[in-house]
């Protein structure tokens, strides 16, 4: 057995059978995050095998809801590179996203009443399944942004001036 994968399967067991393959940092900083869904994706061969080793981009991705489903628009998963070229996936082709039909109904009251937008904050393997962690997300403004960032960086300089005192 290959001592690079037999650590990563031992790194997932640790932590519950969950590795963390990508985070949507922008998503926290351009939205106010009311609430997350864990949701399953639709996947082919190809695509999970190219998310296991990590070759996935969810920064520019948001989800529609279109006739009762949860579609995921703007992710790109990269080309498997041990597959030929008969067998590789569409690396921006829209993902369906799965959902109880109660969720999904209470997700569109939010998004058509208030304004609100579905977007994903991280991807993860769960005991060997890509699942989405979705986030209820409202829109930051150019005040609210940098509000946050003030903030981000006060409480950086206070933990340096507390390291250094100490």
């Amino acid at each position: 057995m290959n001592t690079k994968h037999a650590n990563q399967q031992h790194t997932t067991r640790a932590r519950g059978g969950e590795k963390v393959v990508t985070v949507n940092r922008r998503a926290w900083h351009d939205y106010f995050i009311e609430e997350e869904v864990e949701a399953g994706i639709v996947l082919t061969g190809t695509e999970i095998k190219s998310i296991r080793e990590g070759r996935v981009n969810i920064r520019e991705a948001h989800a529609r809801i279109e006739n009762g489903e949860v579609l995921l628009y703007g992710m790109h998963i990269s080309p498997y590179g041990q597959a030929g070229d008969y067998f590789q996936h569409d690396p921006n082709r829209p993902r369906k996203l799965l959902l109880h039909r109660a969720q999904i109904r209470y997700l569109q009251q939010r998004v058509e009443a208030r304004g609100y937008t579905i977007v994903p904050l991280r991807l993860v393997l769960r005991n060997g399944k890509a699942k989405l962690d979705i986030g209820l997300a409202k829109g930051k403004r150019a005040y609210d942004k940098r509000d946050a960032l003030a903030e981000r960086d006060s409480r950086r300089e206070i933990e340096q001036a507390l390291r250094r005192r100490d």
